[in-house]
């Protein structure tokens, strides 16, 4: 009878172990190019949930004030994408470098995630 309750609570444990939320990015970076100042600053990081287990972001911050991520409100189920938006505030000339860290139930629980690209004085310059 022991052995049958260590079989099962080994089984329970093994199962437990493998149990795994997984977030993978179509990109790690965002690149908005050359944009113009005051041009739309929205963009988004989409991701699936590639593990077993349902995958919850209980965070997503930025590494300034002129950067606003916005996570998901309800965890993403096995297989499901999802998306992470974040808004730069265009109306700052000059090279765009910033980091929006993700923190969540996946097998790595912090991620750190890039946008890049410049904003132009120049109201000329093409958007992407």
């Amino acid at each position: 009878m022991k052995k049958l309750i260590l079989i099962a609570v080994l089984g329970l444990v093994s199962l437990a172990v493998h149990a795994q939320a997984e977030i993978k990015f179509t990109s790690e970076t965002i690149d908005y190019g050359q944009i113009a100042k005051g041009s739309n600053g929205e963009r988004v990081f989409e991701f699936t949930n590639t593990g077993n287990e349902a995958l919850v972001i209980s965070d997503v911050k930025s590494s300034c004030g002129c950067t606003v991520p916005e996570k998901p409100k309800d965890p993403i189920a096995p297989g499901k994408k999802g998306e992470i938006k974040v808004k730069y505030d265009t109306n700052r000339v000059g090279p765009i470098r910033k980091t929006v860290t993700v923190y969540s139930n996946a097998s790595e629980p912090i991620k750190a995630l890039k946008i890049k690209g410049e904003v132009l004085d120049d109201k000329s310059v093409l958007e992407n």
